[in-house]
């Protein structure tokens, strides 16, 4: 477990000793140094090819602000970049010479990141109600069934109806197909049929499905 907390661990001593022990460095010398190390702690937990890491000899380089500099040997761009306090990031691994851009890394992940999340709260998770009944339901049950298939389309989510045939009531599953379609009928206005009535086993179920907002 302590292994997951080791670069933050590295970074809070090192820090501790630059404030503590060596007061000689300058503050602008200090901030530079600190920005690149926390720089360095983000981009490590990442699966991307950066910086030093890359291993291609020359590169199509991109710069900062999008502007094509053209191929440059992987010394030559690293250089680039750590003279702007950036990185050199390869985004095209696969193309010849492989494609780097050269960007704040940290800044990149942080972004994406806040953007996955924003994608992720937006998500509309869908679950799928199940709502049973029988081939010879009573009236009375059978709007029991209705109410809440209604209640859970009305809310987002999926119903799968399902009938279980049991015995030698399988021989009348066209009675249990008349049940389905009568549910999908009476909430065709909130629903649509997903999955018109089908056997499996000794089952047959009916999936609906909420109508898209407009």
């Amino acid at each position: 477990m302590w292994a997951n907390y080791a670069p933050a661990l590295f970074l809070f001593h090192l820090m501790s000793f630059m404030v503590l022990i060596v007061p000689a460095i300058t503050h602008r010398s200090s901030a530079l140094i600190l920005n690149l190390l926390w720089r360095w702690l983000n981009i490590s937990k990442d699966n991307m090819i950066i910086n030093d890491a890359i291993r291609a000899r020359e590169v199509r380089l991109v710069g900062a602000n999008g502007d094509q500099i053209g191929v440059k040997s992987k010394q030559e761009a690293l250089e680039m970049a750590q003279n702007a306090n950036l990185d050199l990031v390869m985004v095209a691994p696969n193309a010849k010479p492989p494609v780097c851009r050269i960007m704040d890394y940290g800044k990149f992940r942080y972004e994406q990141q806040k953007k996955d999340k924003e994608a992720r709260k937006k998500q509309k998770i869908i679950n799928v109600k199940e709502v049973r009944l029988s081939p010879n339901i009573e009236e009375h049950d059978f709007n029991t069934k209705l109410k809440n298939a209604r209640k859970f389309l009305t809310k987002g989510d999926k119903v799968k109806a399902a009938i279980r045939f049991r015995g030698r009531a399988i021989t009348h599953s066209g009675l249990g197909k008349d049940v389905l379609e009568r549910l999908a009928k009476d909430c065709e206005d909130v629903a649509t049929v997903e999955q018109k009535p089908k056997m499996e086993g000794r089952s047959m179920f009916l999936v609906l499905a909420p109508k898209a907002e407009k």
